[in-house]
């Protein structure tokens, strides 16, 4: 039993309520006062007794499977209706209306709605997409609710935006979801014909049927060969005419409407302006260049007639010739007749096919089974080199400014003269100086000039070389310039011929090596340490001056290693490990043949008086050291008044007194390293 409606034996329904406003039900509607909307709740948003809520977006019935959110478990699903408008065409007496499809695409993951019209070529009229996807309202009095998936079935009516679409079918995807919704669906229809369409379809039948056109597909053509290109290298051997000579082209042969155009390639350099086309896009015949024809002669269509209506002024239409019996018949190149090695006709022009690019070779090979595509140089043949021959040497000058002057107008200098880079990697810099000095005297028969002794200095920046001469009258330096610093021509050479002189190298000088220089015959005895080492370390260059093969030279020449043992202990009884390096160097000769040398020299002594020069000079084993015996004789040096042998450990020069290489630069001799290298052995 309830209780009775008493105060104090109820409980207040507003107890908590903190909403009391009440929903707007009148409004207006076109400047009309009007129910707005029935569907709106009471006081603070509370249904009315027998009111349901609709919702706002789409309801789903409940089944088997996980409660995922509608934007996840229909993700990428679409609804697609066939629709159609009727559109009213005002002031035109062809038509009253006009009939246009669209398609309504409903988006289930959040109940967008997107319209298109599919495209039709021509129409003139503004396609696509009409109306882009977003949610829809109902239209009035319903403006504050949205289309959902329960609006939309077949063979009913929508409202977007003021315009009707009628939903006349649906594809199967949609038909499938609508029925598993439980939504029954209605029979499709059907969507009605264009009349505009009909008048237009009736008209063109008429004209073809009537007036009847040459049975050729141009647009087919064109769609299906668009931009496919055969391309193409040709050859122009124009060689054989006056100033002519072989031009290299790119023949394009356009698929689409059987078009060539010529490009031609032009080296860089070559004289000629770059023109854009050798030959324009166009049709190339086979035998031209053909006569002179009269404008519209040559054309596509033939037109025999014309006919208008008697009731208008304006042409209405003409007739064409389909038989073309007056049509200037004219042989033009295709793609069946381009093949490599084949000579086309250009306007009179022979143009050989080359090569070609890959898609024309498959091209070739899909539609006619062409396998060969062996390709033909374009290239012209080398020409044979032609020496180029220079006039001889005239004397004047350098030879090598005689040479540029005939190479070129502007003075050069010759390049190996100014090597810049190996200026600056041979140039004195700190303790290297890059020079080679050797110490020489003169190959002559003048007797005074056979004592003279020079300095030959080889610059290794230019290869240039300068002499010297040490002399005491000088008492600032001590030498005097024997010849300036230049390059030197090796001797044989003929003075005036067309190529160039050959020139002293690093190479050439070494010790016992004879040089010539303007015209003085010199002979390297000596060289200082600098210049021994630089040659030492750079054997590769200096290939004399490799120790590994002059020890090979000693090893063929020695063939007992005892006897060269017993050699150095004898000259060493002091047991030092080391001798004096004139006593290293010595140079002995038999008795008997230091007299047959004297008196072939027609010496102007005596027998008895050369027997006891002889014997002063004689050791126990019966060896004359021929050096000091023939210093001895020297009477610049002894004069016969003062007899007196010259020390052979006496240095005359110094070089640092006389900054010369010295003649003896060094002062003991460790021979058991010799010995060690060249015998493999150690002196114990």
């Amino acid at each position: 039993m309830s209780l009775p409606l008493l105060p104090g034996y109820s409980f207040s329904r507003n107890a908590g309520k903190k909403r009391f406003h009440k929903s707007q039900h009148w409004g207006f509607c076109n400047n009309v006062s009007m129910l707005v909307s029935e569907s709106k709740p009471g006081i603070g948003g509370e249904l009315i007794p027998g009111q349901k809520k609709e919702p706002k977006c789409s309801v789903f019935p409940k089944g088997m499977g996980s409660d995922a959110p509608s934007w996840v478990a229909f993700d990428k699903q679409v609804l697609s209706f066939d629709a159609y408008v009727e559109d009213e065409v005002p002031d035109k007496v062809q038509e009253n209306y006009r009939i246009r499809r669209y398609k309504i695409l409903f988006y289930l993951e959040d109940d967008t709605i997107q319209v298109n019209e599919p495209e039709v070529k021509n129409s003139g009229l503004l396609q696509g997409t009409i109306i882009r996807r977003h949610r829809i309202s109902l239209p009035p009095p319903d403006e504050n609710e949205f289309y959902t998936v329960n609006h939309f079935n077949i063979n009913t009516d929508v409202v977007f935006y003021g315009r009707t679409f009628k939903i006349y079918d649906c594809d199967a995807f949609t038909k499938n979801f609508l029925k598993k919704m439980g939504v029954k669906l209605s029979p499709p229809g059907q969507c009605p014909d264009d009349p505009y369409l009909k008048i237009w379809r009736k008209n063109l039948d008429y004209k073809m049927r009537v007036y009847p056109r040459e049975s050729s597909y141009p647009l087919k053509r064109f769609l299906e060969y668009d931009r496919k290109v055969l391309r193409f290298f040709c050859l122009w051997d124009d060689s054989n005419s006056l100033f002519g000579d072989r031009r290299e082209l790119v023949l394009n042969y356009f698929l689409s409407d059987d078009t060539i155009e010529i490009k031609e390639l032009v080296p860089h350099n070559s004289g000629r302006d770059g023109m854009p086309f050798f030959l324009r896009r166009k049709k190339l015949p086979k035998y031209g260049p053909p006569g002179v024809y009269q404008p519209g002669e040559v054309t596509d269509k033939l037109v025999l007639n014309i006919y208008s209506n008697p009731s208008a002024s304006q042409l209405h239409g003409y007739l064409l010739d389909s038989l073309k019996l007056g049509k200037l018949e004219q042989e033009f190149y295709k793609d069946s007749d381009l093949s490599l090695g084949t000579t086309i006709n250009v306007w009179g022009r022979k143009v050989l096919l080359c090569d070609c690019d890959e898609f024309t070779k498959t091209y070739y090979k899909n539609k006619y089974g062409i396998e060969n595509f062996t390709s033909i140089s374009c290239k012209a043949p080398p020409l044979p080199k032609i020496e180029r021959k220079f006039p001889p040497y005239t004397g004047f000058g350098s030879e090598e400014d005689s040479l540029l002057s005939c190479i070129g107008l502007w003075p050069k200098p010759y390049p190996h003269l100014k090597d810049v880079k190996k200026f600056l990697e041979n140039d004195s810099y700190g303790n290297e100086s890059n020079i080679l000095r050797f110490l020489a005297k003169l190959i002559t028969n003048q007797y005074a000039d056979m004592d003279r002794l020079f300095i030959i200095s080889y610059f290794l920046s230019d290869d240039t070389i300068s002499v010297f001469e040490p002399t005491e009258k000088n008492p600032v330096s001590g030498i005097r310039m024997f010849f300036k610093r230049m390059h030197v021509k090796k001797p044989g050479q003929r003075d005036f011929k067309c190529e160039l002189s050959e020139y002293f190298k690093a190479q050439d000088l070494y010790i016992g090596a004879q040089v010539t220089v303007n015209g003085y015959m010199f002979l390297l005895f000596s060289a200082d340490e600098y210049t021994l080492k630089l040659m030492e370390k750079n054997s590769d260059k200096f290939p004399l001056s490799n120790i590994e093969l002059i020890l090979e030279k000693l090893r063929e020449k020695t063939s007992k290693s005892g006897d060269i043992k017993q050699i150095f202990r004898a000259a060493d009884p002091g047991v030092t490990k080391k001798m004096d390096y004139n006593a290293f160097r010595k140079k002995v000769l038999p008795r008997k043949d230091i007299r047959r040398l004297c008196k072939s020299s027609r010496l102007p002594l005596t027998d008895d008086l050369l027997g006891s020069l002889l014997s002063i000079f004689e050791d126990s084993e019966e060896q004359i050291n021929y050096e000091s015996f023939f210093c001895a004789l020297n009477w610049r040096i002894h004069p016969m008044h003062k007899l007196v042998e010259m020390s052979a450990l006496k240095e005359k020069y110094d070089d640092v007194s006389v900054k010369m290489p010295s003649l003896i630069p060094f002062k003991y001799i460790d021979y058991l390293t010799f010995l060690k290298d060249l015998c493999g052995t150690e002196e114990q």
